[in-house]
């Protein structure tokens, strides 16, 4: 069970958050965890979910392919991420969009082995068709914010709040996490006043020259 206020943390592929120092990020987060009592979860490449595992933080993969067991060379399998401490998993990414059939499907293997579905959305018209299939989580990111200086929660208000009201018209129970640019705990404060569950941050953590501090000051938002 996700609890909410969320932080959730997404590693992406950044040198900061990768083999080694994906191991001392997951790390700090688990430490800010259970220091401030928050909710934290860390999205980690699928080579690094094993390594980190041992830092008792909940882990989610960062994407993971369809194709059932057999000859599919190069694929991620759902199997080998649970194996290796995968407990959900994000969908659809704006670096890595997939198509709404894949989307679906995707959310049926997640619901059927027991993992968390967390889909990206770049806008509400989105978020509303995506609402209609039933995911544990919807996040709303508009890409042309994405790894930037300027919060959506500052940029852009008006998206998060259309997002939350257009996925509660389909569904109450779906909660929604905003993104991009989200940089400090006044950040993640305005996303929960515009009535989002939370933030998912990349770049605002991963690149911090202090990853521990980062996520304790985000943590304060909550």
């Amino acid at each position: 069970m996700i609890e909410a206020p969320l932080l959730m943390i997404n590693f992406k592929t950044y040198d900061q958050a990768s083999g080694k120092e994906a191991v001392a990020l997951t790390k700090y987060a688990a430490e800010v965890s259970k220091e401030t009592k928050k909710s934290i979860i860390c999205c980690v490449q699928a080579a690094d979910l094993h390594a980190c595992s041992k830092n008792k933080i909940p882990l989610f993969g960062e994407h993971v392919d369809i194709e059932p067991a057999g000859g599919h060379t190069g694929k991620v399998s759902i199997k080998a991420l649970i194996e290796n401490g995968m407990t959900g998993c994000l969908i659809n990414h704006s670096e890595n969009r997939i198509p709404f059939t894949q989307i679906m499907e995707t959310i049926a293997l997640l619901q059927e082995a027991d993992m968390v579905s967390v889909v990206c959305v770049k806008d509400e018209k989105e978020a509303k068709k995506i609402a209609k299939l039933t995911p544990d989580i919807i996040a709303i990111e508009p890409p042309e914010l994405i790894g930037g200086d300027i919060s959506v929660t500052t940029a852009d208000p008006a998206i998060v709040k259309k997002s939350v009201e257009a996925v509660r018209s389909v569904n109450e129970g779906i909660p929604v996490l905003c993104g991009a640019g989200v940089k400090t705990g006044k950040d993640v404060k305005a996303a929960i006043k515009l009535g989002a569950m939370g933030v998912l941050v990349a770049s605002g953590i991963t690149k911090a020259k202090d990853q521990k501090k980062a996520i304790l000051q985000l943590t304060k938002g909550l």
